[in-house]
């Protein structure tokens, strides 16, 4: 079973176009891309970097960001703007 981590995630539109996106949960997250969608699926990639970091460096990651079983329901929010 996989693990699930309930990560807060500050998308931010960039003034040259495109998004950032950063984790005050995870400082070292941080990923960007040309649309939402896009920058969303990097997120991906950008987790599994800090937990790769995380586990190199023998630090703990974060309870806060562990999030319920995978049997339980999730609650997502996503923000699309038309």
């Amino acid at each position: 079973m996989s693990t699930l981590y309930r990560i807060p995630l500050l998308l931010t539109p960039q003034p040259e176009g495109g998004y950032t996106v950063t984790s005050p949960a995870l400082p070292e997250l941080i990923t960007e891309g040309d649309t939402a969608e896009e920058v969303m699926n990097n997120v991906r990639d950008a987790l599994e970097a800090v937990l790769e970091l995380y586990a190199d460096e023998g630090r703990p990651i974060p309870a806060a960001i562990i999030g319920p079983s995978s049997t339980k329901p999730i609650r997502f929010e996503y923000l699309l703007s038309e």
